[in-house]
């Protein structure tokens, strides 16, 4: 029994080892945090897999913009249903901001995009800093027209997501 005790305790030491071994310092998170750098070590015929978060670009470019936009578009084909109004609801405004993120950061500046952002702007304002559910659902009408309105505005400035 001893053996079989020492030879568990090793698997788990070993398999500890090489998880904190594997950490490092991500860009995406502070100075004093850590996240788990990809490991897959073997164990006693166990694999463990650990990924660590994407990091975001350093860099603000063009291709934020689309991203961003692709993102937006693909929320047109969804609607508020039971079950997941508020999943729908809440990755609209976030696609909204992500996009209005993005026009603020691109190289061309946020002039270039003056329409766009004085509608999320607009709905900002709207929404009176509250992004719950209750008082998404209030504003549901305001937050799918900023979207389909900026997604018209867009569809004029191909140059702009291609």
């Amino acid at each position: 029994m001893f053996k079989s005790s020492a030879r568990g305790a090793a698997v788990v030491a070993v398999a500890l080892a090489a998880l904190s071994v594997s950490c490092e310092e991500s860009p995406a998170t502070g100075a004093g945090e850590r996240t788990p750098a990809s490991a897959s070590p073997s164990v006693a015929g166990e694999d463990f897999t650990v990924s660590s978060p994407p990091s975001a670009p350093s860099t603000p470019s063009a291709e934020k913009v689309r991203d961003a936009f692709a993102g937006l578009q693909a929320t047109l084909g969804d609607s508020c249903t039971p079950g997941n109004c508020a999943y729908f609801l809440g990755r609209v405004y976030d696609e909204l901001h992500g996009v209005d993120r993005a026009m603020k950061a691109d190289p061309k500046g946020p002039g270039h995009f003056p329409e766009p952002i004085a509608l999320v702007k607009k709905l900002d304002a709207e929404l009176g800093g509250d992004r719950s559910f209750a008082n998404l659902k209030k504003h549901q009408t305001s937050l799918i027209a900023t979207r389909d309105k900026i997604n018209t505005w867009m569809q004029g400035h191909p140059e702009d997501y291609r």
